[in-house]
């Protein structure tokens, strides 16, 4: 009880710190960058209006607008190995998606291909929207595909998913089956086609293995879109200590993630234990539900009491500025692509409760705004540019 009445109480007074002093002043000044989300596989494509306020999931343009942001990735993202023999199809269609939602509203956002549209876009009043690849499998092991896929505006190639391919190995396989095979002679012609085009690699996702793989040969700083501190929190999709010095040193960035599991160790036991306090039976003599069904399944105020407190985040940005340094921490949210945000920043429009909760810790202006966007926007400019 304690702890609900202070996590509500602590939720409350960011809302009204951001509502009556930092949304008009620090917040509205900053160019926010989102560097991840995935609202066209769990909207768009299921036909919700992202221009009208949704009751569902994360996203629209009307909470974009309400929490400030100026530049959204957008994820092109394959769910399914399926999609390793039509991926660049799917692909394709996802991109005509979200371009149907941009021309339907053209008086609020416009595809950004480049670094340089972000400034023009913004100064009309308007969101820029940028497309990320997340999962090579959508280039089907085709450099042609990569470039066409570049050339519709894509900005980044998040390597991999949740799965090994041909040619790149995923994070989750090398936890769950110890099988690492790094990248192989195909992948390293991707990263250096890729370093040609001026798209950014991302490694969120990556094993390890990958992971070094790709920083020995990239003559570009990488991103890692969505990941967290391992050190914190151990899991196969943030980094460890190791990795970090490597990105460091690289001058690449490492976007936060959002995702409840990825933030605090204590995440999924809060979930079972609010499920299985109202379904006692439930598991009995067939499967537990997963922890996303556990959780979709609970109350809002339940909900609310699973999702990590906003000061793990907190911490996990502390870290990875301390690991990093402060030109090499972005934000990631993952938005739409998780269940469970932290309390407080439970959809877009929640963006300034971050920007406050950064300014009481007592990061600087200038450090907020590299963290709330100016890094991504940096590491975009060095990527484009020509070797």
């Amino acid at each position: 009880m304690k702890y609900a009445l202070f996590s509500t109480l602590f939720t409350l007074l960011l809302s009204l710190t951001a509502t009556s002093q930092d949304r008009p002043s620090l917040h509205s000044s900053l160019t926010v960058v989102d560097g991840h989300n995935d609202v066209i596989i769990t909207s768009i494509l299921k036909g919700r209006d992202i221009g009208q306020r949704l009751d569902k999931g994360h996203t629209d343009i009307p909470r974009l607008i309400e929490g400030g942001v100026d530049v959204q990735l957008f994820a092109v993202w394959s769910n399914d190995k399926k999609w390793q023999t039509n991926a660049f199809q799917h692909a394709g269609s996802q991109i005509d998606a979200l371009e149907q939602v941009l021309e339907k509203n053209s008086d609020r956002m416009e595809l950004a291909t480049q670094r340089s549209d972000v400034d023009r876009i913004n100064a009309e009043g308007k969101i820029a929207a940028v497309i990320g690849i997340e999962g090579g499998n959508m280039i089907e092991s085709n450099l042609s595909y990569l470039e066409k896929l570049h050339q519709r505006g894509a900005i980044y190639l998040t390597l991999t998913w949740n799965y090994n391919l041909s040619w790149a190995a995923a994070a989750a396989e090398a936890e769950e089956h110890r099988n690492d095979p790094g990248l192989s002679d195909d992948g390293k012609k991707i990263i250096k086609k890729m370093n040609e085009l001026g798209m950014m690699i991302d490694l969120s996702h990556s094993s390890k293995n990958t992971f070094y793989d790709v920083l020995e040969i990239s003559t570009k700083p990488v991103l890692v879109s969505h990941s967290n501190a391992s050190a914190l929190t151990p899991h196969f999709r943030n980094l460890d200590d190791q990795q970090l010095a490597a990105l460091k040193k690289n001058k690449g960035v490492i976007g936060v993630n959002f995702y409840s599991d990825f933030l605090d160790s204590g995440y999924v036991n809060r979930v079972e234990e609010l499920y299985y306090r109202d379904h006692p039976r439930a598991g009995q003599g067939e499967t537990a539900p997963s922890i996303g069904k556990m959780y979709a399944s609970l109350s809002p105020a339940d909900q609310h009491r699973a999702n990590t407190p906003m000061e793990n985040l907190l911490q996990h940005i502390d870290y990875l500025v301390s690991k990093v340094g402060i030109d090499h921490v972005a934000i990631g949210s993952d938005y739409d692509g998780i269940e469970s945000p932290p309390q407080g920043l439970e959809d877009v429009s929640k963006l300034p409760h971050l920007t406050a909760a950064l300014t009481h810790r007592g990061y600087s202006e200038e450090d907020i705004a590299k963290i709330m966007g100016e890094n991504f926007l940096r590491i975009w400019s060095e990527n484009e540019e020509k070797n």
